[in-house]
């Protein structure tokens, strides 16, 4: 991150293996306003810059960028370390010098032979915290349904929940009210609630409306 000054966080959302060491990356950049995506892998010799798009994650106010890159990643690369010790990525994110991940084993023995190999490999192992769980978590490219949403919301509905969530109108009991996020919004509060109304019902007809088969009887025609 050292040619890249003005970045404060590269989170990986989504990464496959292609070959030869070379890894197709979906990347979350947090960064300063004068983060240029072209400027910044233009001079990186093993990354090719396939895609870049502002999006808007959470409530921060920091940019953040979608890159997908295909990199060719040094041996060793602690992503490849992690899956040949069998262990399930759930995230991993870099920071100005370190790696903050974490990661689910089925046995604690096989954790410690991962602690002992990334601690061979990169000189530095630090162990934060450790919970039993009865699942695995979600795991890198999990966020794919944040994603699809993003997508296919409007501005303004992301906008109106987006600030709706942040200012605690759906906190028990709530935090905010109508008002306050019509005000925020700088909108009339009928215009609030019929912007709410339609976000919250284009919101749950993705996450609960399945697309219909066709009948058997027009399978052939």
């Amino acid at each position: 991150m050292d040619r890249t000054p003005d970045v404060r966080r590269i989170e990986f959302e989504n990464v496959f293996y292609a070959d030869e060491g070379n890894w197709i990356e979906s990347l979350l950049v947090t960064s300063g306003q004068s983060f240029d995506p072209d400027a910044a892998t233009e001079g990186l010799s093993r990354v090719e810059l396939f895609h870049h798009e502002r999006v808007t994650v959470g409530s921060t106010d920091r940019p953040t960028h979608r890159l997908t890159v295909v990199a060719h990643e040094p041996y060793p690369f602690l992503l490849g370390e992690i899956l040949r010790g069998n262990a399930i990525p759930n995230r991993l994110e870099l920071r100005q010098e370190y790696f903050d991940g974490v990661v689910t084993v089925e046995e604690w023995d096989a954790f410690r032979e991962l602690a002992d190999r990334i601690q061979d490999r990169f000189g530095r192992f630090e162990l934060l915290s450790v919970n039993q769980v009865e699942t695995t978590g979600a795991a890198l490219g999990s966020g794919q349904l944040a994603r699809v949403l993003r997508n296919e919301l409007s501005p303004e509905q992301l906008t109106v929940l987006r600030t709706a969530h942040r200012l605690g109108y759906f906190e028990v009991p709530r935090g905010t009210s109508a008002e306050d996020i019509a005000a925020e919004l700088d909108i009339a509060q009928s215009t609030l609630s019929e912007r709410l109304r339609l976000a919250e019902k284009r919101l749950f007809d993705l996450v609960f409306t399945r697309t219909e088969e066709p009948p058997a009887d027009a399978a052939g025609e």
